[in-house]
């Protein structure tokens, strides 16, 4: 029987996907553990004021004896520029001595380990927000083809959109030059059509949700396959 792991996540307050979503994904020996940061409102203001709890949060999963802890903002990992994600995931590990990654970072990754280098990206985000996430983008090397938003700052109305909203969001930020598509945010529910895109895209498509995982699994050394959710999961771990 296979060592059983503890995966750790830190997610803002008012987000009601990424639990969900880790708990259809993950491998079957693993369960999944969730700190939280107050937020509301989805803005550059609200995520550096939440980003604040991070460390006692860390603390509390490490109570836990998880085996890594995932930063699970998006945003939030990259709202104070190119070596943001960095610094929170040093913060992290230094704080608990767990193996930790900010999503902004596992987004970085899944798109250097899928070799694409011009990409769209798809965002339930307000215009303030898409700029950072471009530009944070782009000084790590990336090319954002398209960026578009859905403007929406209430994190709880972002967390209540269905799947097929990201379908439709994805499909418009596609243009036919990126090599691969990003649906941004982990409180927006993607993983029953990223299968889906990619059949229809012929390119690979990853989310905030997926490129966290993958890099958290990565993290820890796992060996498998997760089938059902993208070409990331299901052919790099």
């Amino acid at each position: 029987m296979p060592k059983s792991i503890r995966l750790g996540i830190i997610v803002p307050s008012s987000n009601t996907t990424m639990e969900y979503e880790f708990n259809k994904m993950k491998p079957k020996n693993a369960t999944v553990h969730a700190a939280r940061m107050k937020l509301k409102k989805v803005t550059a203001e609200s995520l550096i004021e939440m980003e604040t709890e991070a460390e006692k949060e860390a603390l509390k999963l490490a109570d836990a004896k998880v085996d890594v802890i995932a930063y699970g903002c998006t945003t939030g990992s990259l709202v104070k520029g190119a070596d943001h994600a960095t610094k929170i995931e040093q913060q992290i590990t230094k704080a608990t001595g767990t193996p930790a990654i900010a999503t902004a970072n596992a987004v970085l990754r899944a798109l250097r380990e899928l070799k694409a280098t011009k990409i769209s990206v798809a965002t339930p985000y307000i215009e303030e927000l898409d700029k950072l996430e471009e530009k944070f983008l782009n000084a790590n090397g990336f090319k954002v083809l398209k960026i578009i938003g859905l403007g929406i700052e209430d994190n709880t109305e972002i967390g209540r959109l269905e799947p097929q909203v990201a379908y439709e969001l994805a499909m418009k930020a596609n243009v036919p030059e990126a090599e691969a598509i990003f649906i941004s945010c982990t409180n927006f529910r993607t993983i029953e059509i990223i299968e889906k895109l990619e059949q229809e895209l012929g390119k690979p498509v990853i989310s905030s949700n997926t490129a966290t995982l993958w890099n958290m699994l990565r993290k820890i050394n796992y060996k498998g396959k997760i089938t059902s959710y993208g070409k990331l999961l299901e052919k790099h771990l």
